[in-house]
């Protein structure tokens, strides 16, 4: 890859301008739009100097010789990490998260929900991901007969989810045996993982009396039966995939397709989002970046939101093209995995809320 030389004061105010206006029009920038909205002290023999010379060092292209010039990925790069000034969320937009995260429950589908906002307010394609069931924390855990020799187990995790699952049991469980069986999992399980939960259980009812083998026995094999199986990828939910319609760069109907379909494959996709799992703020992923990874150049603006503990709990972000408003978006993107982080708290600790207003 190669490497872009240095820029001076100058030249990053020039590039700045470019950068904006190319996000806010989708138009090639001259100098004579520079001058006019940028306010620059310069003559426009100085811009279109200083426009070559970032062409000449890789941060502008021109589609055409008469035109002007549009950004490319460097600069996108050094406008994300160097040069953009991040736009506060507006109180608008604050509003609907805090009222929208107000209303969700432990029964929502706290990653679909967020999804649909999250795509309303950036106006693009929103993409979330659940960490790995293994790494997550649950709420609850129980039991219900369904059948003989059967059982219904019911997870609850932190994050608002339920997973269901049916168990095989070599004998028929009486409802007095699962409530002493649930009795034992009220303070063993929330906040735990899973593994945690199935080493505690183990560990709980060992240190107790004999007579109750039999249901440190029965109690284990239910958890094991509950649990072993649980540690599947990661979830990916992507919400407002139409709204690449109304993007220009992906106007043509083929391309939009091909993009469709690139996402279609959620565990190349769950390589750049893993990388945000492990962060601590707000991701900018670009074109080459994406494309070796996903099989199409988009840009994705990522961060992860947490469980209480501070462990990720999974990611939230939105895709589009490299020609995105990353001022607006990426606060937007810092404040929505934010208000994730802090509803599934509540969730956990319904006290909180109280304690919180």
């Amino acid at each position: 890859m190669s490497v872009n030389p240095p820029l001076s004061k100058r030249a990053r105010s020039v590039l700045y301008a470019v950068v904006t206006e190319f996000i806010a029009t989708a138009e090639p920038v001259g100098s004579r739009t520079l001058t006019r909205k940028y306010g620059f002290s310069l003559s426009a023999a100085t811009i279109r100097n200083e426009l070559a010379d970032l062409e000449d060092s890789g941060y502008l292209a021109q589609p055409h010789t008469s035109a002007g010039r549009v950004p490319t990925e460097a600069a996108y790069r050094i406008f994300v990490d160097a040069l953009m000034q991040v736009r506060e969320v507006s109180q608008i937009d604050a509003a609907r998260i805090k009222d929208r995260f107000a209303d969700l429950t432990a029964d929502s589908d706290i990653l679909r929900e967020t999804g649909k906002l999250l795509s309303d307010l950036s106006g693009a394609p929103a993409v979330l991901v659940r960490a790995r069931t293994e790494t997550r924390t649950l709420l609850t855990l129980r039991f219900i007969p369904t059948r003989p020799f059967e059982l219904l187990s019911v997870m609850v995790f932190s994050d608002g989810t339920v997973e269901n699952r049916f168990i095989q049991v070599e004998k028929s469980v009486s409802e007095h045996e699962l409530e002493r069986v649930h009795n034992m999992l009220n303070e063993a399980v929330k906040g735990r993982t899973l593994s945690a939960i199935r080493e505690h259980f183990v560990n709980y009812v060992a240190n107790h009396a004999d007579e109750l083998e039999s249901l440190r026995q029965l109690g284990s094999s239910l958890v094991r039966a509950a649990t072993q199986n649980a540690t599947r990828g990661v979830d990916v939910v992507i919400q407002g995939q139409s709204r690449l319609l109304e993007s220009p760069e992906f106007g043509n109907v083929e391309r939009v397709r091909e993009l469709l379909f690139a996402l279609e494959d959620r565990e190349r996709l769950l390589t750049l989002l893993d990388r945000t799992l492990a962060s601590t703020h707000v991701n900018v992923f670009l074109g080459e970046e994406t494309e070796a990874m996903v099989g199409f150049p988009v840009s994705l603006v990522a961060a992860p939101y947490r469980e209480e503990g501070g462990e990720a709990g999974g990611a939230v972000g939105v895709i589009g093209p490299t020609r995105m408003d990353y001022p607006f978006v990426v606060p937007l993107v810092g404040a929505t995995a934010n208000a994730m982080s802090a509803v599934i708290a509540r969730l956990r600790d319904p006290k909180r809320q109280s304690r919180d207003e």
